[in-house]
């Protein structure tokens, strides 16, 4: 019998068939437009762009522009690549438009969909990113798709990894721009770390097309983008307690593989205490619980979850004697990325390597925020449905699937649950081999580096041929995902996000193409590809009558989406296929997440050795596990991202004023407003309001003076005077105070002493900003404690926060008066010192990747205690400090130890 919920969407369809319906006049319009943009020759097209962005600049909006910018789209594809595209293209391109992911199953020209709503926007002036999972991809499609944007007279640009600045300048100018995600976010740091508008990359947020938006928006979201410098922190700890982790025993820790966590148990802290005692890294008579542990604690904890928590081949690999992070998503190699707060040097210790430094956060922001900072958002993937929910709340994206254009052919059977691993095994090498006899190619899918490699020795034994795609063969990826549709192909793939490759029936004929003529430069193109087209039509033939492709998974994923990304590859355009679950009660998300339901449904049926279970009923249980896995990862990243909305704020305020400093010709107003600031509160401070003047601390006020101004004022003796009070002393002291400053610019000179204003503001404030981004991830830890006394953290965090913010701001001002007030140009005899000393240090000449002081900013030094200095000082030339310890005096005079004044950022 028929539910309701069934009954009415058969007769009013359903919302998302309603959406896709009401876009339909838009799309007769695009196709009634064709005849007319097929008549206009190459020129014409050009000119066609011209027109339309004039007529933006007029006041028409984009909207009423839509149908003449996709059929001039449409025109420029197909004369510059030979694709027309279909109907459905067209409504997946004005979706994203709209602001919303167009799902659209594999095999459905995604790339090219890109293309219309990019242009479209594009027409602005404002310059739109196109953003894809990998170099590969962004570097192919900024190539292909920039062949339609020339024949409509727009720019294309590629952003990739340690590119020159000109060029990857030039690429952001362009009209539409390609690039990675991460690379995208780390630009946007870096140029809020720039001292010059000129240095700086970026041209604003207007609108982003994210590819594979599941994967990167969601799946990659969960670990935020930082920017890191290098701490003086030695990595031998972490090799002395690596050494002690294997004497613990089972009882000596919880593993609790849902949340992810491993802790020390009470007997655990013992145990481990007693080896850290007995290794001589806990001195007798200190425990773990004592603030003096803390550092001992850390390192602890970290080498435990380097060991029970971080597999090697699944979570990384070693390669060149580094670790390398695997993405857990896609099964790529994540090069130069590195695990938080040590991990990544536990895993170092406990892989025998040697210990990279560890790491200062200087910058950082989430995927969620960066991708919140442009004005309009629009996405595509094959798999979103199921996070729409996630999508809506967090970025304010809808999810309308798109109806492919031939109907799907796929047959997805139900999943086969076997007791043991052992025997999913052997049962998938049988259906290998029965699939392999005739022919059919078959794609397996695994979940990590291991696994793969197991199965593969599995069919080494069988006298199976077959290609491995994982991390380990990164390079090759393109070439063996193109050849996995080939007649009898057997591919074993881990993780199939964002291949970006179609798998082709009887194989890709433009890698062939390649290939050939790679081997052969002497062969004549155009013969080479007619040959090659004959071979894989006859192939792709015989594939079909074996039945397409066969796709295999070996286990099923946390999230859905992961699995129906791997179904997708086959059945593409209409193409036959298959599609099949192998599972086993041993399997990570079966014993980890199966819930009793699962486990009564199996004994019901009667499961027995060697034999699997296939039926809807566990189909329908294991659905309820991930879905359930799912919402708990929702309100995972729910949390973090509200945690870092906190921080988000105070980034904005920031960056928005390092901008405001950056565009600004005359900053002394702002810099005498904080001078005068920073006067009012140390006459509040040793003079509160309503106080007698007995009650004042004046030689504190005198102190405070001396040190933050550097003006020795009689202050005692105005205390003394008849009919003075607070305001008259503040009055003093501010005009001492402005007074001084302008001798000091007469003696620059005003353009000068502009320029030295705005370097220290930029210089501080990143300072500044440092060292709040390091104090905020230490509350973050701390609050997480708080919830035991009944106290919510994330308002904890948030007014600790805001305390912290204001401290900060304070100090900021406290810290640019008191090095304005120190500053004075060097006389000539320490001019020729300091030129002679750098000579010395650096005769070639070659700045050596150092910061370098701006030509046009003379050299300044600091006033205060020069004898307690180390002559030639410069603070932005580390190599002017010498090599001091961290609890020695640092070298700038300032009297604090160095670990606390520039060892903090060296």
């Amino acid at each position: 019998m028929l539910g309701l919920g069934t009954i009415s969407r058969k007769v009013f369809g359903t919302a998302n068939d309603r959406k896709v319906k009401a876009v339909r006049p838009l799309v007769a319009k695009i196709s009634a437009l064709e005849d007319e943009f097929k008549a206009l020759d190459d020129a014409g097209l050009i000119a066609r762009t011209e027109a339309l962005k004039e007529r933006y600049q007029n006041g028409e909006r984009l909207d009423s522009l839509l149908p003449e910018a996709f059929a001039n789209c449409r025109e420029g594809a197909f004369r510059a690549l030979g694709l027309r595209a279909f109907d459905v293209q067209l409504i997946g391109g004005i979706f994203m438009h709209q602001g919303n992911i167009a799902e659209m199953k594999t095999g459905e020209g995604k790339t090219l969909v890109a293309t219309f709503p990019a242009y479209l926007n594009a027409l602005t002036g404002e310059g739109v990113h196109v953003v894809t999972v990998n170099d590969y991809l962004a570097r192919r499609d900024s190539s292909w798709m920039g062949k339609v944007f020339a024949k409509l007279g727009m720019t294309t640009g590629v952003v990739v990894p340690h590119q020159p600045d000109e060029e990857k300048r030039a690429a952001y100018a362009a009209d539409v721009t390609y690039a990675t995600n991460n690379e995208l976010g780390f630009d946007y740091l870096r140029d809020n770390m720039k001292n010059d508008l000129g240095q700086m990359m970026q041209r604003g947020h207007n609108f982003a097309i994210v590819d594979e938006v599941d994967s990167i928006l969601i799946d990659e979201a969960r670990t935020p983008l930082i920017i890191s410098g290098m701490s003086q922190e030695r990595g031998d700890l972490y090799v002395m307690v690596d050494k002690l982790i294997p004497s613990l025993t089972d009882e000596d820790f919880d593993l609790d593989e849902k949340a992810r966590q491993v802790t020390f148990t009470d007997e655990g802290n013992e145990h481990m205490e007693q080896l850290l005692q007995e290794a001589g890294i806990l001195p007798e008579g200190q425990s773990l619980y004592d603030p003096e542990s803390t550092t001992v604690v850390h390192h602890a904890n970290q080498g435990l979850r380097a060991h029970k928590m971080m597999h090697k081949d699944q979570h990384y690999i070693v390669r060149d004697g580094k670790i390398v992070l695997i993405d857990e998503f896609t099964g790529r190699m994540m090069l130069g990325r590195q695990l938080s707060e040590g991990l990544h040097q536990a895993v170092e210790a406990k892989e025998g390597l040697q210990i990279q430094p560890e790491t200062v956060t200087m910058a950082s922001i989430t995927f969620q925020n960066y991708f919140r900072l442009y004005n309009k958002l629009g996405g595509m993937t094959g798999t979103a449905s199921t996070e729409a929910e996630e999508f809506k709340e967090i970025y304010n994206l809808g999810v309308v699937e798109i109806p492919t254009n031939r109907p799907i052919a796929r047959e997805d059977e139900h999943d086969q649950v076997y007791k043991t691993a052992t025997e999913k095994f052997n049962g998938v090498v049988e259906a290998i081999q029965e699939a392999h006899v005739k022919g059919q190619p078959v794609l397996v899918g695994t979940t990590s580096i291991e696994k793969s490699e197991e199965l593969a020795a599995l069919l080494d034994g069988a006298k199976i041929s077959y290609n491995i795609l994982n991390a380990r063969q990164h390079e090759r990826e393109a070439h063996i995902v193109a050849e996995a549709g080939r007649l009898g192909a057997v591919t074993i793939a881990t993780n199939m996000a964002g291949r970006g490759t179609d798998i082709q029936l009887g194989g890709n004929i433009d890698m062939q193409v390649m290939d050939a003529l790679e081997a052969d430069p002497e062969a004549d193109p155009v013969a080479t590809r007619a040959r090659i087209e004959a071979e894989v039509s006859a192939e792709r033939e015989k594939v079909l009558a074996a039945g397409g492709l066969f796709v295999l998974a070996t286990e099923r994923h946390e999230s859905r989406r992961i699995d129906n990304q791997l179904r997708g590859r086959s059945g593409r355009q209409g193409d036959p296929g298959k599609s099949v679950f192998f599972l086993s009660l041993e399997d990570d998300l079966m014993r980890i997440f199966g819930s009793e339901r699962l486990e009564k449904v199996l004994s019901t049926l009667g499961m027995k050795d060697g034999e699997a279970i296939v039926h809807p009923w566990v189909n329908k249980s294991l659905e309820k596990a991930q879905a359930k896995v799912e919402a708990r990862n929702f309100d995972i990243r729910k949390t973090l991202l509200k945690f870092d909305n906190v921080m988000n704020d105070q980034r904005r305020v920031i960056f928005n004023q390092r901008l405001e400093i950056l565009e600004a010709e005359d900053l002394s107003e702002i810099v005498e407003d904080m001078r005068h600031a920073t006067v009012d509160e140390l006459v509040a401070q040793a003079m509160p309001q309503g106080s007698y003047a007995d009650q004042w601390d004046v030689e504190l006020l005198a102190t405070e003076i001396k040190d933050k101004l550097n003006l020795d004022l009689p202050v005692a003796e105005w205390a003394e005077e008849d009919g003075v009070d607070q305001e008259v002393v503040r009055n003093r002291i501010t005009e001492a105070a402005d007074a001084m400053m302008a001798e000091k610019e007469a003696a620059f000179s005003s353009d000068t002493m502009r320029n030295i204003e705005k370097q220290l503001l930029l210089q501080v404030i990143d300072g500044k900003w440092r060292e709040h981004i390091v104090t905020l991830e230490h509350l973050r830890s701390a609050v997480n404690f708080r919830g035991l006394a009944q106290r919510d953290p994330l308002n904890e965090y948030k007014s600790e926060a805001f305390v912290l913010f204001e401290h900060m701001l304070s100090a900021l001002r406290e810290d640019i008066t008191h090095q304005l007030a120190r500053i004075r140009p060097l006389t000539p005899e320490e001019q020729e010192q300091m030129a002679a000393q750098m000579a010395a240090q650096n005769p070639t000449g070659d700045a050596g990747g150092r910061l370098q002081t701006p030509t046009d900013l003379p050299r300044i030094t600091p006033q205060a205690d020069p004898e307690a200095a180390l002559p030639g000082f410069d603070e932005n030339d580390q190599s002017t400090w010498g090599n001091p310890g961290r609890n020695q005096n640092c070298p700038c005079g300032s009297g604090k130890k160095f670990k606390h004044c520039h060892g903090r950022l060296a």
